[in-house]
């Protein structure tokens, strides 16, 4: 069911409470209200009602509230949970920052809403290949349970960071961040 009403209501919700920091939807479980016609689409791009959403404050104060149970995506409060659709990821992460080099290297991710995001282990990265294409989709994970698509720019960085690594007998491309390493892809 959607409700127009129900987004504005859920703003006026978290701009009333924002402090610092997130919200803790983890500790969160109202009542589910419904789905609204919000979508969030692969290149990051939020709509409502079938329109993008133009005011990136709105966006990055709905980002704070986003909850991923299962395949599922919510926008919650302490009083409302409603159900959105995401098509890929939440975020996209748009830039990277590397600090130091080789096993000592840190990788920091900025998101389309400008979390940031080190790459560790609490924060792996990862790449699934398309079945069909074979082309490569690379994720960092942000925070509970909702990961950030990386954008082909930043992932030609990582291509020109990576480097060889012997993993179960095999030979795999990756980049090092936080004293782990993170195949990217097999040595062709």
């Amino acid at each position: 069911m959607t409700n127009p009403g129900k987004a504005g209501d859920l703003l006026a919700q978290i701009s009333k409470g924002e402090k610092k920091g997130l919200p803790p939807v983890h500790l969160w479980n109202p009542d589910f209200c419904g789905d609204i016609d919000m979508r969030i689409a692969r290149d990051g791009t939020w709509y409502y009602l079938g329109t993008p959403i133009g005011r990136k404050p709105m966006v990055k104060l709905f980002s704070t509230i986003i909850r991923r149970d299962g395949d599922d995506y919510f926008l919650i409060t302490p009083v409302e949970k409603v159900g959105i659709k995401v098509d890929d990821a939440p975020f996209v992460a748009v830039s990277l920052q590397v600090d130091g080099e080789g096993e000592a290297q840190v990788l920091r991710f900025t998101t389309n809403v400008e979390e940031e995001t080190v790459a560790d282990t609490e924060h792996p990265l990862r790449v699934e290949l398309d079945a069909q294409s074979q082309e490569p989709a690379p994720y960092v994970h942000v925070r509970a349970n909702l990961e950030a698509l990386i954008h082909r720019n930043v992932f030609y960085q990582l291509v020109e960071l990576a480097v060889p690594r012997e993993i179960d007998g095999q030979i795999w491309l990756g980049v090092w961040s936080s004293g782990q390493f993170f195949p990217i892809g097999p040595q062709p």
